[in-house]
């Protein structure tokens, strides 16, 4: 009798726990998920076409182009930085 009562606790416990298992709902949108998923769907896309001034794809142009003044090092030399005072 007390074999019969120790096998059917361990056959049913597994499937109560299962049945107390419980699901959580996804978790809510934020605010960026949202903007992208709006921006990614062309939800409020406008409906007058973009241009830029000739003045503004000169300043543009120069801001790109300015940018490759500066010389890329052959080496970055590190420093430790630290909290610490020696």
């Amino acid at each position: 009798m007390l074999k019969s009562l120790i096998l059917l606790a361990c056959i049913a416990f597994p499937i109560d726990a299962l049945a107390a298992e419980t699901t959580y709902p996804p978790p809510a949108e934020t605010a960026t998920e949202a903007m992208l998923r709006v921006q990614s769907s062309n939800q409020q896309a406008s409906s007058r076409r973009q241009q830029q001034t000739a003045r503004e794809r000169d300043q543009s142009m120069q801001r790109w182009l300015d940018s490759y003044k500066y010389q890329i090092p052959d080496f970055f030399r590190w420093e430790k930085v630290s909290s610490e005072k020696n």
